[in-house]
């Protein structure tokens, strides 16, 4: 079936240009990402929310099968979830379209993992918390969030996190650390700028007028600049549940 992969809103991998950071670059660092939180699985049911067109989910199953008794992987896109059951289908993982906020299941989740998530989310401890409620005492948890500001250039983002503000929110939890993977991708600011690239076409349209609107965030811009460089930094931390 058809799906828009020229949004930032998620990635697809058949569709993904080869030469763009926002396209294969891209999707490197995704696959990265879940092949870091495949080692931490813990055996038995496991989630993955917000899982797109699902290609995470099938990489994770292939990575470690033996680990995944079943997967179930949410998204609140009805697209991606029909795509994601066609492209992805295995016998082993079943996609449900629902909302994160209220998605349940008959059975508690040994493993919940959530990357590239809450950051589209306006209550992201709201959300964090519910899916916390859905996990087996002792269960792990496995998150992931930019870390530097991504909420001015991209329409999809509403909630902006730093290494410490992400980690509080799970420690207030009563989570505990297990391991974290850090990851820079750098970018170029003139073709993100003038949208050569196809991923950033659908980027927040007439950006000063949003920073003279917003003018906080233009001045996080010009600090992570200043301190970063043109490089997007992301965290993935393991957490168990206690």
């Amino acid at each position: 079936m058809a799906i828009d992969s020229t949004t930032m809103e998620r990635i697809v991998p058949d569709h993904v240009s080869a030469e763009e950071a926002t396209g294969a670059e891209t999707l490197k660092i995704h696959l990265d990402r879940y092949e870091f939180a495949a080692q931490h699985i813990k055996p038995g049911l496991v989630l993955d929310c917000a899982c797109g067109v699902g290609y995470g989910s099938y990489f994770m199953m292939e990575q470690v099968p033996e680990k995944f008794d079943k997967l179930v992987g949410v998204d609140l896109s009805t697209e991606a979830i029909e795509y994601a059951s066609e492209r992805y289908k295995h016998p082993k993982i079943e996609f449900i379209n629902c909302n994160a906020t209220k998605f349940k299941y008959p059975q508690k989740f040994d493993t919940i993992v959530s990357l590239e998530t809450i950051e589209h989310i306006p209550n992201p401890r709201l959300v964090t918390a519910h899916l916390k409620s859905l996990l087996k005492p002792g269960g792990t948890f496995i998150a992931s969030v930019p870390t530097t500001p991504s909420v001015d250039a991209n329409p999809h983002h509403v909630t902006d996190f730093t290494e410490k503000t992400f980690r509080q929110m799970f420690i207030n939890m009563g989570m505990t650390e297990i391991d974290c993977f850090k990851q820079i991708q750098p970018y170029s600011f003139f073709k993100i700028a003038t949208r050569q690239e196809t991923r950033a076409k659908k980027l927040r349209r007439n950006l000063p007028l949003y920073y003279l609107q917003n003018p906080m965030m233009a001045v996080k811009r010009v600090q992570t600049t200043l301190v970063n460089g043109f490089n997007n930094h992301y965290i993935t931390i393991v957490w168990q549940n206690g």
